[in-house]
């Protein structure tokens, strides 16, 4: 008691003390001076924005200059670039930049310096975000919303916690453009065809390269297609593939797979484990359900389920969840497991944070959400979505952009539209009554040709062309897979 009630004199009497360390700042700054060789530890890290003392954040940024082109930076090198600096005249001009070297013993510490720098820059940004929050708090006008500060509390100690700060999100080209690289030279390491994270199908990967660090990207289909099976699919081979890559030492940076947070609105995560069972297992998840399996079954039930303990797979079940609680949701699970691909079944059953009854505009603030979700984690989302009864009503049930439900808005938001189709699925309401009528056996013939087998109709792609893909279906355990060699291809695009 006695500590708060320090605490809370200190606070009225406005003796607020922002944590900083002047003098390792100018430490750093000396050694950095004297041997350039440490910038190469501390340049990744460490930005001019993290020193408490603006000068010391600008003799850093002007050393740093000079380095990237390879010259010597040293007092006499640094002096046309500060020499009108006005903080660095009031102390003295250039002479001031020679006081730092002077101390040599800097050296030794360098690194040191630099990290604690960087942490209480850390500490900084989270006394900003406190006392915003502590001032946000207090205003109990009619306007304010509770839960939309706390989803901004969180969004802001996520940035602190990822280092990034307010200025995180900028990039010079030249960073840029190294990213680019990188990420061509995944693609190139992998046999030219996926730079991102694997979907599993290999045919789906050599048409989008692998699905990439956000981006959004909408998989939508009518009741039936399988657009579940296909995103639980999807979901399996990405954290299976990070856990095979994992083991044999790939570092994360080429690692192939990743993480997986599932977020299943529609179906309980013991159904979502059930599909993958089946899958893994080859026994019909009905069979599963009824408990109509023979021994062996049950044996390879069991191994699958042991094979499966260790995927980085977590489902969150939770029903009726608004697009900002999902957000917080996966933000935690990103900081707790360091997920890197997240999946949404499905979309519309998501709820916005609006007061408001009009749908549309609650689905274009959940498809933004889901936009800014996938930047912020820096990983790649999968969101599923209805389809409008506009495409029963078509000869060619195939869907189009325009057939997504509630809002042009998912169109826009996407990087990748993905829609999935089954032929099958049509041509088989429609078999004739007569079975020995020549009808029936045109129907039957038809159906042969087409069974199994599934499109995947990749309508909208910003990192590359349109197209349909053709994959097999299999309806017994729920799984899409590639095409056998040799296989109906005909109509491929």
């Amino acid at each position: 008691m006695v500590e708060l009630v320090q605490i809370n004199a200190a606070a009225e009497a406005g003796i607020t003390e922002l944590p900083r360390n002047v003098e390792a700042e100018a430490a750093l700054l000396g050694a950095l001076m004297i041997d350039n060789r440490i910038a190469e530890d501390v340049q990744l890290k460490l930005k001019p924005e993290h020193f408490f003392e603006p000068l010391h954040g600008r003799i850093y940024e002007a050393v740093m200059k000079l380095v990237e082109r390879d010259m010597v930076a040293n007092p006499v090198t640094l002096k046309p670039l500060l020499e009108q600096d006005p903080a660095l005249k009031e102390l003295g001009g250039v002479g001031y930049l020679a006081q730092l070297t002077g101390n040599g013993a800097a050296l030794l510490g360098a690194r040191d310096f630099a990290t604690q720098i960087y942490d209480l820059a850390l500490l900084r940004q989270l006394v900003h975000v406190g006392r915003e929050l502590v001032e946000n708090a207090l205003d109990t006008s009619e306007d304010v919303n509770p839960r939309e500060q706390i989803e901004q509390a969180e969004v802001a100690l996520y940035k602190v916690s990822e280092g990034e700060g307010e200025t995180g999100s900028v990039k010079s080209f030249a960073t840029a453009t190294t990213m680019a690289v990188q990420i061509a030279e995944r693609a190139l390491n992998s046999g030219g065809h996926v730079s991102g994270i694997t979907t599993g199908i290999n045919s789906l990967n050599e048409k989008i390269g692998g699905m990439h660090n956000s981006d959004l990207m909408i998989l939508a289909g009518r009741p039936g297609m399988g657009k579940t099976s296909l995103a639980t699919n999807i979901a399996y081979n990405a954290a299976s593939r990070w856990l095979r890559d994992n083991a044999d030492g790939i570092p994360p940076e080429k690692n192939m797979g990743a993480k997986t947070a599932f977020f299943s609105l529609e179906m309980s995560a013991d159904q979502l484990a059930t599909r993958v069972l089946a899958e893994q297992s080859g026994i019909s998840g009905e069979a599963l359900r009824m408990g109509k399996i023979s021994r062996a079954d049950f044996q390879n039930l069991s191994r699958a389920a042991r094979e499966l303990q260790e995927l980085p797979l977590f489902i969150d079940d939770t029903p009726g969840l608004t697009i900002a609680a999902l957000r917080t949701r996966a933000r935690r699970l990103k900081r707790r497991h360091d997920i890197g691909f997240v999946v949404v079944d499905y979309l519309q059953l998501l709820q916005g944070t609006g007061k408001g009854d009009n749908r549309v505009n609650e689905i274009s603030e959940i498809s933004r959400g889901l936009k800014t979700l996938a930047k912020e984690l820096n990983c790649p989302v999968l969101a599923l979505s209805q389809l409008s009864r506009a495409v029963e009503q078509r000869e060619d049930k195939r869907p189009q952009l325009s057939d997504l439900r509630e809002s042009g808005s998912i169109e826009q938001d996407a990087d990748m539209v993905w829609f999935v189709f089954r032929e099958d699925y049509y041509v088989a309401a429609k078999e004739p009554g007569n079975k020995e009528s020549p009808e029936h056996l045109e129907w039957a013939q038809e159906m042969e040709r087409i069974y199994g087998l599934a499109e995947i109709i990749v309508a909208k792609q910003r990192h590359g062309s349109t197209g349909r893909i053709r994959m097999k279906f299999d309806a017994k355990i729920t799984r899409f897979s590639d095409l056998a060699e040799g296989s109906y291809m005909e109509d491929y695009e």
